[in-house]
């Protein structure tokens, strides 16, 4: 065993020791905890000695505690009153009552649906800690993986061995421009109408699939793109839009509710789809507060 764990005291001897400081009395002590008067007492004795300080003083008229014994006691009745709550504690971690969940997400999944789960969640379990992390597909790919976060809502581009899916939003994208943009006074757009318009993009290594789906749908146009940008997360490319340095691509779902300077327009032909799932890492037993988390979410 560890030295900083090899105590010369057992935990008896602080039970012995907190039942006589609050009764202040070694016959009640003893009726308490159940053992005979000289037991108890020998035990105290024997955490007097192995602490080398007096913890209580006997008098005539009773039982004093020590200064010693007042800074023992306060130190073991937290220790005491957290294993009264142990086993009541372990049951509602099973029982998905308490916990902590981590959850990664996207732009995409904050702008649509995972708002409205988390409002539902936190109404519905109000014990269980949700800890949200923005983060790009592929580094939640790896924190899955390695267990470093419970789920996530990303863009998948294949089934991920080991991670689970449920597909929650498949949508065609439109474009985003600044609301001063020539190309903004018409209803919808084509992408070869954007042939001399710069785009915003985000740098490939974050979500392959989606980028690459982006560049088929340009080929498909007959069009070769204008990166002027690529940022992550995605606010930084709404805000560059916003600043005019280009347009970028966004879903009618995250299009609902836009500052008055930037515009959104459908289009029509080729356009890249975005397809957002809620991922978490298949396990024969999942932690219950997951479960809980899952269940909301619909998966």
């Amino acid at each position: 065993m560890p030295a900083e764990y090899q105590l010369p005291f057992e935990l008896r001897h602080l039970l012995y020791f907190r039942e006589v400081a609050r009764r202040l009395h070694f016959r009640k002590a003893a009726e308490a905890v159940g053992v005979a008067q000289p037991a108890l007492s020998r035990a105290i004795a024997q955490l007097e000695a192995a602490l080398d300080a007096d913890l209580l003083n006997r008098t005539r008229r009773g039982v004093e505690v020590t200064p010693a014994g007042q800074l023992l006691l306060e130190r073991i009745d937290p220790l005491f009153r957290s294993l009264a709550a142990m086993e009541r504690d372990l049951r509602a971690l099973s029982s998905g009552q308490t916990g902590h969940v981590r959850v990664a997400f996207t732009g995409l999944a904050m702008a649509t649906v995972l708002p409205p789960i988390i409002r539902e969640f936190h109404q519905r379990h109000a014990g269980i800690r949700l800890e949200l992390i923005e983060s790009p597909t592929s580094a939640q790919l790896t924190a899955l993986q390695a267990g470093e976060i419970a789920c996530g809502f990303f863009h998948p581009d294949a089934p991920t061995p080991g991670v689970r899916t449920r597909v929650l939003l498949r949508e065609r994208n439109g474009i985003l421009l600044p609301a001063a943009h020539p190309l903004a006074k018409r209803a919808t757009l084509r992408l070869r109408d954007l042939t001399a318009t710069p785009f915003v993009l985000f740098p490939r290594t974050h979500n392959p699939g989606f980028y690459d789906r982006i560049l088929a749908a340009f080929a498909s146009a007959g069009v070769t793109p204008r990166i002027a940008e690529e940022v992550w997360p995605r606010a930084n490319g709404v805000g560059l839009v916003r600043a005019g340095l280009g347009v970028t691509f966004m879903t009618p779902s995250e299009a609902q509710h836009l500052p008055p300077e930037i515009a959104f327009r459908r289009l029509h032909g080729p356009a890249p789809e975005s397809r957002l799932v809620l991922g978490w890492r298949a396990a024969p037993a999942p932690d219950p507060a997951l479960e809980a988390f899952l269940r909301v979410a619909g998966a």
